[in-house]
């Protein structure tokens, strides 16, 4: 084959860029490398501007010279990434290759600075200390930005699919065999609760990030050896405050990742009510219960022309699937760090925005998928009309209730594992020794009227 030009989609090793880089480009400004090289930028310099303004540091910044700076994080481009990336790898006139990325930014900015400033950029930092609150502010701005959108778009879809079809009848399975009836509305209804639940501990993950910045062994060493004076743990604790994260005080060089793992876990619970979803409609599509709206270009099979398969579904399932896969992964892995520092970690982060691309495709397509099902309300009521047993709860429990210490084992002895009509209910209701009223009670159920307060129930919605 003709070697493909390296931007092609078609010579993408991961289908992440590739197949589905439509999909996932709106996670590019917090998960490529060229956001992780500006959020470095944007931590070196806010570090700057802070020791500009720390009482006790001979570090003086101007006004014009902190407008320019603000200015070279807000006008990083594509351009200044390039620059960046062939200082680390290939080097420039100016600097020989650093091979290490960090350094390569410190050695950009000195582009952008006058010499004076240049030994105050990473000044008693260790690469670390810029990382961990680079990898945290990206962390942040995805979820925020692009994951809990996503999440609330399709939480916002199954409650206004619960409130429209809350009362439409529909037989519940339990163990996969006929249960009781519900509605589709309150089905959908649990869903969307779960998911405000599960979203709502992604929330309370991203606020609980913390970010680290102490030194080579988390001491504050070099600052003190240069300002023994300087309150650096105030300095830190309100540096790392004003990029929007909780402090972490105690640490070695690298900020443990508990918060990170926190996160993941939170997403692999969004995900797991997802799946949950995507396999349930996926069943009542099969079903027929659900009906799916068509693309007249689609093609549903190659062999069999009349198929509209329930891809979406599928794809999400897939995709979220391999996320939890990925995120459980991070979680357990980033935690550990062999005494004050190792680097294996280091490669392991620049997975974080695979694992939320795959969130995000997953929650794409669950969101495209719902928007093509509806109801088919026949096929619902026809399946409870053809599944009379199910009303064999509501009898012995009437029963029950009038003394009848026999209900359970003579509504048993009626259904179990046979097949029954209303007719055969309504000879056993005449052969009872209760009153007409009750008989009447009885009488009266119905499959389809045995939801209970399913409808009220989607009201427990927010």
């Amino acid at each position: 084959m003709k070697e493909l030009p390296r931007s092609s989609p078609l010579a993408a090793v991961s289908p992440l860029d590739g197949r589905y880089a439509d999909k996932t480009a709106d996670l590019v400004p917090y998960a490529s490398e060229a956001a992780l090289i500006e959020a470095r930028l944007r931590v070196e310099v806010e570090y700057l501007l802070a020791l500009g303004d720390a009482d006790g540091v001979d570090c003086e910044i101007d006004a014009d010279e902190r407008a320019h700076l603000r200015a070279v994080v807000d006008g990083f481009d594509a351009d200044d990434a390039e620059l960046v990336k062939q200082i680390e790898t290939e080097g420039t006139e100016q600097f020989a290759a650093t091979r290490h990325d960090v350094k390569a930014v410190e050695y950009f900015l000195r582009t952008e600075t006058p010499e004076r400033l240049h030994p105050w950029i990473h000044f008693g930092l260790t690469s670390e200390d810029v990382n961990n609150l680079a990898h945290r502010l990206n962390a942040k701005g995805a979820v925020e930005d692009v994951l809990l959108p996503a999440i609330s778009e399709i939480r916002e879809t199954l409650t206004a699919m619960a409130r429209e079809y809350r009362d439409v009848p529909m037989l519940a399975r339990t163990h996969g065999q006929p249960a009781t009836p519900t509605t589709f509305g309150k089905e959908l209804a649990v869903f969307a609760a779960r998911l405000g639940r599960t979203a709502a501990r992604v929330r309370a993950a991203v606020d609980d990030l913390s970010g680290k910045l102490a030194g080579a062994s988390g001491t504050y060493a070099a600052h003190v050896a240069a300002y023994p004076d300087v309150d650096w743990r105030a300095f830190s604790a309100a540096f790392v405050a004003d990029l929007g994260l909780d402090h972490t005080p105690l640490a070695t060089q690298v900020n443990p990742c508990d918060d990170l793992a926190a996160l993941f876990d939170a997403l692999a619970g969004v995900n797991n009510v997802l799946l949950d979803l995507d396999r349930d409609v996926w069943r009542y599509v099969s079903d027929r219960y659900l009906g799916q709206e068509s693309a007249s270009s689609e093609t549903g099979s190659s062999t069999m022309p009349h198929k509209v398969n329930p891809i979406d579904f599928e794809n999400s399932e897939g995709n979220l699937s391999k996320a939890n896969a990925d995120l459980t992964f991070l979680r357990d892995y980033v935690t550990s760090s062999r005494l004050q520092r190792d680097l294996s970690d280091s490669t392991v982060k620049r997975n974080v925005g695979a694992a939320f691309a795959h969130c995000l495709i997953g929650y794409r397509k669950t969101a495209t998928g719902l928007g093509k099902v509806v109801p088919n309300e026949q096929v619902m009521r026809e399946e409870l009309e053809n599944t009379p047993e199910i009303i064999g709860e509501a009898v012995q429990t009437i029963l029950r209730r009038e003394g009848d210490t026999e209900a359970y084992e003579r509504v048993k002895e009626l259904t179990r594992g046979q097949r029954v009509t209303l007719s055969d209910f309504r000879e056993l209701f005449d052969e009872l020794d209760v009153d007409e009223d009750v008989r009447a009670e009885l009488r009266a159920l119905t499959p389809a009227g045995y939801t209970g307060v399913a409808d009220e129930l989607v009201g427990e919605l927010d």
